[in-house]
């Protein structure tokens, strides 16, 4: 498999760079109704988990499960949604979304139903660096 990894460009656009782990690179979506990261494994050509060998497979749930952990922390959801959807952006991408009984589209999937207005420029610098050191911390 080759490692030839190349973001694409609408998940480059929708979110910011928070930091590399061992096989994705984590993403904050840029979307402030709800806190919602995005991992996406640094593999060229990826667009389904089964894609993924065995041990990319395992670094993957992993991983899910450090950002799960980090929106937990920092925002003490009453629930964590978890999905890999890809029907708009082929490339593989998970969402790990904190999601509220109190936010704007529960207890419905938020595609399609929380305000896309993004946060302001130093607002996601700032959260970014939050869940970056919370990530190094857990």
């Amino acid at each position: 498999m080759s490692d030839d990894f190349l973001l694409h460009e609408r998940l480059a656009a929708d979110s910011a760079f928070v930091c590399k782990l061992g096989l994705c690179q984590l993403r904050l979506q840029n979307v402030r109704a709800v806190p919602w990261l995005i991992l996406v494994p640094r593999r060229a050509e990826v667009s389904e988990i089964h894609q993924l060998g065995a041990a990319d497979r395992g670094a993957l749930m992993d991983e899910i499960v450090l950002a799960s952990r980090v929106l937990d922390v920092l925002f003490k959801p009453d629930k964590i949604n978890v999905g890999a959807l890809g029907n708009i952006v082929p490339q593989l991408h998970i969402h790990v979304i904190a999601r509220f009984k109190s936010d704007p589209a529960w207890p419905a999937p938020v595609w399609g139903r929380v305000d896309p207005t993004p946060y302001a420029a130093e607002e996601l610098a700032a959260l970014a660096a939050r869940v970056k050191e919370a990530t190094s911390k857990i």
